[in-house]
Parts: structure tokens; sequence; C-alpha cells
């Protein structure tokens, strides 16, 4: 790979970076196979597929992760095999994926990577397929739904949220807005972010009191699903750069990887994100994009954006 390729890939995974605080999301709550017994560290058998997202099915026990480079979402097991379980070819880059237990469906955060290294104008849709089969439900343009965007926009669809009436919520980076899909497919911009510079909206959760938490370069953001108006920061007890993915674990803290400081950041709350505490950090390796909770423990991707080794997907501890 080129060495020009390679910083701009470096530099695209920065960006990239889908107690007294909440339930579990209800999204992650289903019925769940035994746990497995997992490795600490589980390498692909290759490389060069780039999974930024990373997502756990409970009810089947499969680990799933995407692929910036090809699209497909693979199964990747204890050993390191990668088994395809969806493969379309209207899938760019996967990038967070959300498993809808409650609706037998995975959703995927469909961009473009190449819009990274100004090779494209990226993509904003949202992928929906059947759990079991792997079938492709549909395939939202999200992306028209932005009234009079001028003809040079640039877009990725980065993470999504399954919520329990159906809908479905997208953030993209390019754009800073997030996208609402409601549980028949129709797409709508349910909130415009103020500019703000190194903004670049990730990674996405719901909080069953009726709101969405939403990370953005080093803030955090809560968001009224009643009333996105009313968006406000979340005072956080230190600047968190580079957030990407976010997961509730299974004790109710919020964990965010940050993929620039190769840590994950657990939170909590008092006083419903309006302010957060510091609950933990698990230090790792390397870089991390996003996370997946299996019991007990928090699973982080490594996708080796700027070479072709084996990504990884490693256990964190917190201390």
């Amino acid at each position: 790979m080129r060495n020009d390729r390679i910083l701009l890939l470096a530099l695209a995974s920065a960006a990239l970076a889908g107690c007294g605080g909440p339930e579990p999301e209800p999204s992650d709550s289903q019925t769940s196979a035994p746990v497995p017994s997992l490795p600490a560290t589980i390498v692909a058998e290759r490389g060069g597929f780039i999974p930024e997202g990373i997502e756990y099915d409970g009810a089947s026990g499969r680990l799933l992760v995407g692929s910036l480079t090809d699209g497909t979402i693979y199964q990747i097991h204890p050993d390191g095999r990668l088994t395809p379980a969806v493969t379309d070819p209207d899938l760019v880059s996967s990038v967070g994926i959300e498993f809808d237990a409650a609706r037998n469906r995975l959703l995927v955060a469909n961009g473009d990577f190449d819009v990274w290294q100004g090779a494209s104008q990226g993509k904003a849709m949202l992928g929906a397929y059947d759990l079991a089969t792997g079938a492709r439900l549909a395939m939202v343009d999200l992306q028209a739904s932005i009234p009079g965007a001028p003809s040079n926009a640039s877009y990725f669809a980065n993470d999504v949220v399954a919520l329990p009436d159906g809908s479905a919520y997208v953030t993209d980076t390019f754009q800073n807005v997030i996208y609402r899909v409601s549980a028949d497919y129709q797409a709508s911009v349910f909130h415009r972010f103020e500019p703000m510079e190194g903004l670049g909206v990730n990674g996405i959760v719901y909080h069953d009191a009726g709101y969405l938490l939403v990370a953005g370069g080093a803030v955090l953001f809560k968001v009224p699903l009643a009333d996105p108006g009313a968006t406000s920061q979340v005072t956080l007890p230190e600047p968190i750069e580079g957030q990407d993915g976010m997961v509730w674990t299974s004790d109710g803290r919020l964990a965010i990887v940050s993929n620039s400081q190769s840590r994950v950041v657990a939170l909590s709350s008092a006083d419903q994100w309006a302010t957060a505490q510091l609950a933990g950090v698990a230090p790792f390796t390397g870089q991390g994009t996003t996370a997946a909770v299996i019991g007990d423990d928090v699973y982080v991707v490594q996708p080796h954006f700027a070479d072709q080794d084996p990504p990884s997907v490693v256990r964190v501890s917190f201390p």
C-alpha cells in the first residue's frame, strides 16, 4: 500500500472513531443463548477487510463484524475464521451494525469509505437484513431526505441504533445530522447539529427514558426524542478525544471507545445525563473503533486501517 494512502487511511480512522445511570440499552436486551467462552483476543484469518463495526447476537451466539472495503457482514469465529453472514452488492462500506432482535433483523449503516480519501462524495444509506437468512429487507436512501442539499455534498452513514417502536436512528459524520427511519423504512432528518469545529457525529445509543446519546469529537450530546431542538451537551468529567462507538455495559455504564487514545472510557450519570462521572477506564494496545458486550465482558474491534495485518477483536478490562 502506498504511503500516501496509508496516511489518508490513518487520518480517516481518527474521524471514524456507531451506577447511577441507565438500564442497559433496550436494543441490547434479547433472549440470549448461553454466553460463549471466548479467548481474550481473536485474530481474523486474513486482513484487508477493515471491520469498523461489531455486534454480538445473543440469541444465536454469533459475533459479527462489518467491512469498510467490501461491505460484507462477517461472522468471526473464536478461531478467527470468517463466514459471510450478509452479502449485498449495494453494501459499499458496512460501518455501524445493530441487532434488532425484536424484529429479527440486522441494521447496517451503509457508507462509502472512499469519501475519506476524496475519491467519492460518500453515501448515507441504511440496510436492513433478516437475522436468520441474511436476506435484504430494505435499503433506505438517507441522504435523499436532506432538503436542498448541494450537488457536491458529502455523506457518511456511520452508526445506527434501533428503538423499541421499530424506528432506527443513523448518524452522518459529514453532514452532522441524525436521520430517523420509521418502522416502515421511511427516512427523514431528525436533527442537525450546530456547526462545531471537529464535530463529526459518530456513535449513538438509546436511553429508555426517551433520548439518544450521540458522540462527536470530544463532545457527548443528549438528544430528546420528543424535542430534538432541546439537544444539550453532557458535562463530561474530562474531554474524551476520538470518540467512536458506544455501548451500554451489562451493569448500565456507558462505554465509549476512543480510537485515538487506545482506551474504553466508562461513564455513569446520576441526573439523566445532564452530567456524567468517570466510572472506569480500560486501556488496550493499538487502535479500536467500536465495542460489543458479551455477558459481562466488553470486546473491542481493532480494524487495522493502515496496513494489511489481520484485524483483531480484543477483550478489555476495567481495573
